[in-house]
């Protein structure tokens, strides 16, 4: 399945039924009356957000949502029926915005969650409720309320509790492939991951998701590389893991250009809790590895966690560390639901 985080969609609520111009006919009734009943009210458009999607792609083919009119009123006093409310379906974490992009106008962030974005058109009045003591014989009727219309844009942020940094090639995808069921793209190469990549890790009884998402590299907040654009699916992670390639050129400096884009970009990505880890220990020897850790915690002012998602060396250490930060954070959240105390040991 392709990956889609951003589309353009055109929504429009229902009209109201017009109300019935009608008049009763009835034996023995002498000058009978007005019996037109009124309109139906038009479908609302609701966005839900449901479990088991994770990309937008179904709306580059499908970009256009117009909920049905209102039933029209007839004879007898009898109101038209109202039309169903058409319910756009999408992932959880999806954020609607005005035409511009500028405002938010919905956030979904929770499954199930349902929201009447558009309302329908009540409908018209049938020409019994306009009668009165000197109009006895009313034939105006109301039409019904129009819907309303909009273009919005669909933007996916990811929900996830830990979301992967580092310079592209420094192991991001080989680690969520060890760790989670998550099958993606391993390669010499830089920007071997084009897409974010989401996987469910199992440890210590509990379960957490990760985010894996390109690499940035210098220059990304200005457009460098495939640029910022997927640093939006982790602001909502509870816990960042930034990987750093013990066989680059220099470490140290790829920390800080990682930590500076986080930064440039802002939304709080910077002051996010952070496990700091050395990959790709098992290919430089253990002189080497000191080195590099003492000069990462000195600039860094984080423990350094040494790390191989290709022989598996330190995995356990940094799944305990991730899972302690994402435990507290959960905590601190007062609409999340209590864990049972936890502990590494």
């Amino acid at each position: 399945m392709h990956f889609l985080d951003q589309a353009k969609i055109f929504v429009r609520s229902g009209a109201g039924g017009p109300g019935a111009v009608s008049f009763r006919r009835e034996k023995f009734i002498e000058y009978g009356g007005p019996d037109g009943g009124d309109g139906g009210k038009g479908g609302d458009i609701v966005f839900e957000a449901v479990a088991g999607l994770n990309t937008l792609i179904d709306f580059r083919y499908t970009q256009h949502f117009r909920a049905k009119r209102g039933v029209g009123g007839s004879g007898s006093n009898r109101t038209g029926a109202a039309s169903p409310d058409l319910v756009i379906k999408v992932p959880v974490g999806t954020q609607i915005l005005s035409e511009d992009k500028e405002d938010v106008l919905l956030d979904l962030t929770k499954v199930g969650e349902r929201v009447v974005f558009l309302r329908g058109g009540d409908g018209g009045r049938g020409n019994a409720s306009y009668k009165t003591s000197t109009n006895r014989a009313p034939r105006q009727h109301g039409p019904g309320w129009p819907g309303d219309e909009a273009w919005v844009w669909l933007r996916l942020k990811l929900m996830a509790d830990a979301g992967l940094v580092g310079l592209p090639n420094a192991g991001k995808s080989t680690f969520i492939n060890a760790v989670t069921n998550a099958k993606a793209k391993v390669g010499d190469y830089p920007f071997t991951t084009v897409r974010p990549q989401l996987g469910v890790v199992r440890h210590r009884e509990r379960e957490f998701v990760v985010a894996d998402i390109p690499g940035l590299i210098e220059g990304a907040a200005d457009g460098a590389g495939i640029g910022d654009r997927f640093l939006g699916h982790i602001e909502r992670c509870r816990v960042l893991l930034h990987l750093v390639d013990a066989t680059g050129d220099d470490p140290v400096e790829a920390y800080q250009i990682v930590r500076e884009e986080l930064s440039a970009y802002g939304a709080g990505l910077e002051d996010k809790p952070e496990v700091l880890a050395l990959n790709k220990v098992d290919a430089v020897d253990e002189k080497i590895r000191k080195a590099l850790t003492t000069k990462l915690k000195k600039v860094s002012g984080r423990e350094v966690l040494p790390l191989s998602g290709a022989s598996g060396e330190g995995l356990e250490p940094v799944l305990d560390r991730l899972l302690g930060e994402i435990v507290e954070e959960r905590e601190a959240d007062e609409d999340a639901p209590k864990e049972k105390p936890w502990s590494p040991l």
